[in-house]
């Protein structure tokens, strides 16, 4: 294993979690929504519902769900423009993770033919920012499936998992946790892992920007992102509850 220098550039440890916290109900009119901040990145995530499936999942008796991902044009030190027409393939690419990362945890047959859309709006991009989709995204989904079934729209929640998501990476050779964009830009491996409450992975993206990483190093990586995952899912279930005792 590669020995880990002592403190990163913001103060952290290597396998440490950049700062986590929630802003709750930022929209009023979503079926739930909240801000998401891991360090300084920042993404709205929002849920809402529509009483239809795709043309091609009709009478079939299940939902469905899908993902949106956006930067936000003042997200980034360089405006970002807004893509309308025709998405980037680095968008389509996040949002179909956010998508397939969601779904895997959702019963459709409990959800009945409905679909849950997905909203996740980086308002501050400092790396990450697919990760803190997801892991937003997730207690945004939560909360808006205990609201249908407080509704009675919904006999009983669809959602039959946690997810959390989170980042390592090889800098100058060393494994950290979590990078932030002075980390990322220069990673010379970038793994985003996905993981469900149960221990099992859902997806890993690894990328090899210069030379290519042994199975030892993507050991190394996989053993530093499962303790930061269950860190985060326990960072999860402590917020909702904060939340939950306040409304």
């Amino acid at each position: 294993m590669s020995q880990s220098p002592e403190h990163r550039t913001d103060g952290r440890r290597p396998q440490q979690l950049r700062p986590f916290s929630v802003t709750w109900n930022p929209m009023g009119f979503a079926l739930s929504s909240l801000v998401v901040h891991t360090g300084r990145t920042a993404v709205l995530c929002s849920v809402c519902l529509e009483d239809k499936v795709p043309r091609w999942r009709k009478g079939e008796g299940l939902g469905w769900l899908s993902a949106e991902y956006r930067l936000l044009p003042g997200s980034t030190p360089q405006r970002q423009s807004r893509e309308l027409m025709k998405l980037s393939g680095r968008t389509q690419e996040i949002q179909r993770l956010i998508g397939r990362s969601l779904r895997a945890v959702i019963d459709m047959e409990r959800l009945g033919e409905r679909t849950l859309l997905i909203d996740c709006d980086v308002i501050q991009a400092d790396a990450g920012t697919r990760t803190a989709s997801i892991t937003g995204a997730w207690l945004a989904l939560d909360q808006a499936c205990r609201s249908l079934v407080e509704q009675e729209v919904l006999e009983q929640s669809p959602l039959v998992d946690q997810v959390a998501a989170v980042s390592v990476g090889l800098v100058d050779g060393q494994a950290l946790l979590d990078l932030d964009y002075s980390e990322d830009s220069r990673a010379e491996v970038d793994l985003n892992v996905v993981q469900a409450g149960d221990g099992r992975l859902l997806e890993i993206q690894g990328t090899a920007e210069g030379a290519p990483f042994s199975r030892s190093q993507l050991n190394e990586l996989l053993d530093l992102a499962e303790p930061g995952l269950i860190s985060l899912m326990q960072a999860q279930r402590q917020t909702f509850t904060e939340h939950s005792s306040v409304t």
